[in-house]
């Protein structure tokens, strides 16, 4: 089936004139990534040579596509803008909310009685505003979106940071918080900074072990988590053609792991492929018919140091599978030298489970090549020793691979089927285990490996690798196994080695499904009424917050000054914390509770200054905000680096956080607290850092004059009665510093 189709046939009727006007007003070639983003142009008038990494612009995205437990949030502010129905289409997809236990036959009904408040909130609101809506169990968002509403040269934007998924089909896909969706979903333009763009040369083609997961995997540990931020990834050159559109994707998903914007391929047969078996022909007759639009110019393939700002180069015939972790994503290590680097650093060598799925490589592709080497275990007798779980990409994928006995093969070595959900990859994973606490090993075919993310132990060492690779080391269940090279013992005392894992990259009988589990909106949806319980525990109306008071912040005590990574998941825990995510007073108790406190090396342990007691974040904040004190946080790099989620950036306002003080910020969660009215600010000198002590009060003067470029002045007050001052810098423009004073991004619609 073909959603949306007559916005489809308007986009691809307009889309050359465009490119061919910006073209034309610029005078000059121009990459993918420039033809896509110049043709969503808010107002196409506004043609001209953007800078790169300073300008701010706006666009107009095709499409909204929003997951459970962002899109609560997302819609009760959508709720209160007035409108009657989204401006461009919108879905909302439930995959974050269903927790993986005994396997989906028991979790799924489980989920859905849980959730039920949640489901039938999200429903009745997607009902009344038009908004698409997929059932827990129809599958992750990403591979549903790919499957379904992704179009080669469209632009959209996700309320999750892995939406760059969507590049596999050559879209421009950017991963927002809840109030950058709002935005576009009440027709508003939407701000982005022009990205840079990091051209990725691919040449050859991948052979053996070798999977299109390890082409971002070695690619993170080349930028790490931070080197591409506020930059597409565009790849090119002629190895591109080599891979599947769902290999793509997977590679255009984890680029959100080293802080890229998005990340986009050209259109190919691949990419026409994938959309005939997906029941979409006639797009990719559309997307065929503009094929010299998707692509860069020629130009560019030919002299491409002048029209990117930095170029990698990757040959696909010689690289080698990797393995990355653990704690970071960028701990990238080819497995030839990783049995050394387990050795060096004392890791746990027994790899204890091995974990298939997540929206990074739940594919048919993936599991058929899992599946491949998981039949090798009956044929070569050999025995599973790790345990294994399966969290297939959406229904259609289960139903096309169980028909095609993939299922099976994994059921035949004791692997567990989860739901076509998340699950252990967002922290929904209730792991039985001897020691919950014990210091352990685990393989996953996910994007993220941060401390306690899969399954709450910070003693987990989470390594993320191709699916082959995990089901490889599962079967091993040693770290120290290199596939590539060594053997194994099987029952009869024999040495076997593992033959290279084969699958298909679509399925030859095509795909199927009973029930994809999509829920069309209602026809007369406007006449719906969406209630909230008053004494709801998991949903809450949003009051807007309060507008600037003109003065400047003075004397905020230092709420916490954070030390070394500070995620989205230090400062708003997912795992039992996502039935909160419709609650922002509930789920302001997690706020930065995972946080380390720099002076006591202590996680949700900060001194307060009313009592002189070290308490957990969260209730010191909110003592602090009973008296009407705003408060601030200090961080270092990256602050706020993995998920889209919202709630890191509401919470701290919620609870009177005024500014949050760090040394870098990640792109989305800068951006979310601007939308929701907080000083994001950066030290202009670093070291700075060091000068904030335990007890101080800090201001920040100059506000009456805050404008673009131009730094605040921070004044620290010691308690033995000296004073440091210092400037911090910031990216505010006049749009932003408007939301700043009005509140909130969403006040300020609300005023129109």
């Amino acid at each position: 089936m073909v959603y949306d189709i007559e916005m489809l046939k308007r986009f691809y009727a307009s889309y050359a004139v465009h490119v061919d006007a910006a073209r034309m007003k610029l005078g000059k070639a121009m990459t993918l990534a420039e033809k896509i983003l110049y043709a969503h142009l808010y107002n196409a008038d506004t043609v001209a040579p953007f800078r790169r990494g300073e300008d701010y612009v706006n666009f107009r995205p095709d499409r909204v596509a929003m997951q459970d437990a962002t899109a609560q949030m997302a819609l009760l502010q959508f709720m209160n803008s007035g409108k009657e129905s989204v401006a461009v289409p919108a879905t909302v997809h439930c995959d974050h909310l269903i927790q993986a236990y005994r396997g989906f036959k028991e979790d799924l009904p489980v989920a859905e009685e849980t959730n039920k408040e949640v489901y039938d909130f999200l429903k009745s609101v997607a009902s009344k505003y038009n908004i698409g809506f997929w059932k827990p169990g129809a599958g992750i968002i990403h591979q549903v979106v790919l499957e379904n509403y992704a179009f080669p040269g469209g632009m959209i934007v996700g309320t999750d940071s892995h939406t760059p998924n969507a590049g596999g089909l050559g879209m421009i896909a950017i991963g927002v918080g809840g109030a950058d969706a709002v935005d576009v979903m009440t027709g508003m333009e939407w701000e982005l900074k022009m990205p840079k763009i990091i051209g990725v040369r691919l040449k050859g083609k991948l052979n053996g072990w070798a999977s299109p997961k390890d082409v971002i995997l070695k690619l993170a540990g080349m930028l790490t988590v931070k080197g591409a931020t506020n930059a597409i990834i565009e790849y090119f050159g002629e190895g591109t053609a080599s891979l599947s559109a769902t290999g793509k994707a997977t590679i255009c998903n984890m680029g959100a792991e080293v802080g890229a914007t998005t990340s986009i391929f050209p259109y190919d047969a691949e990419m026409e492929k994938y959309l005939c078996a997906t029941g979409r022909k006639e797009v990719a007759a559309m997307a065929s018919g503009n094929a010299l639009y998707l692509k860069a110019d020629a130009e560019v393939e030919a002299n491409p140091e002048v029209y990117y700002d930095r170029i990698i180069d990757i040959d696909l015939s010689t690289l080698e599978p990797y393995i990355n972790g653990p704690f970071t994503p960028d701990a990238a290590c080819p497995i030839s030298e990783f049995a050394e680097k387990v050795g060096t650093n004392g890791y746990p060598q027994r790899m204890e489970v091995g974990l298939i799925g997540s929206c990074t490589n739940s594919s048919y592709q993936d599991l058929s090549r899992a599946a491949s080497l998981a039949r090798q275990v009956k044929e070569k007798e050999l025995k599973m020793t790790a345990q294994l779980i399966i969290n297939p990409g959406s229904e259609q994928v289960y139903c096309t691979a169980k028909r095609d006995g993939m299922i099976a093969d994994f059921e035949a070595v004791g692997g567990v089927i989860m739901t076509n959900a998340c699950g252990p990859c967002i922290g929904q994973w209730k792991r039985v285990t001897d020691d919950p606490q014990r210091a352990n090993s685990i393989v996953t075919s996910f994007n993220r490996n941060f401390a306690k993310r899969a399954d709450g132990n910070p003693n987990t060492h989470a390594f993320v690798a191709s699916p082959e690779l995990a089901m490889a080391l599962a079967i091993a269940g040693d770290l120290c196994f290199n596939p590539l090279t060594d053997t194994l013992t099987n029952e009869r005392g024999e040495q076997v080695k593992l033959d290279a894992p084969v699958g298909e990259t679509l399925p030859d009988k095509g795909f199927t499904v009973d029930d994809n589990g999509y829920v069309a909106p209602a026809a007369d949806g406007k006449n719906l009424e969406v209630s909230i319980a008053p004494d709801s525990k998991r949903l809450q109306k949003l009051a807007p917050f309060a507008a600037w008071d003109g003065k400047d912040l003075t004397d905020m005590p230092l709420l916490i000054k954070t030390q070394g990574k500070c995620t989205t998941d230090h400062i708003s825990m997912a795992g039992p914390w996502l039935r909160f995510r419709g609650h922002l007073e509930n789920i302001s108790d997690n706020m930065l509770m995972g946080a380390v406190n720099a002076f006591n090396g202590k996680t949700n342990s900060v001194w307060n200054r009313l009592t002189g007691d070290y308490e957990a974040v969260s209730a010191v904040a909110k003592q602090y905000k009973a008296k009407g004190i705003p408060s601030i946080v200090v961080a270092e790099e990256n602050y706020g680096e993995g998920s889209s989620r919202e709630h890191a950036a509401m919470e701290p306002r919620f609870l009177n956080v005024r500014v949050i003080l760090a040394k870098s910020f990640a792109r989305i969660h800068e951006t979310n607290l601007k939308k929701q009215g907080m000083l994001a600010l950066t030290f202009m000198n670093k070291d700075d850092y060091d000068k904030i002590q335990e007890h101080d009060c800090i201001s920040i003067v100059g506000l009456d004059s805050f404008a673009p470029g131009k730094p605040l002045q921070v004044i620290v007050k010691h308690e033995n009665g000296t004073e440091d001052m210092f400037l911090a810098s910031h990216t505010y423009n006049e749009m932003q510093i408007g939301w700043f004073k009005a509140g909130c991004a969403l006040n300020t619609f609300r005023k129109q």
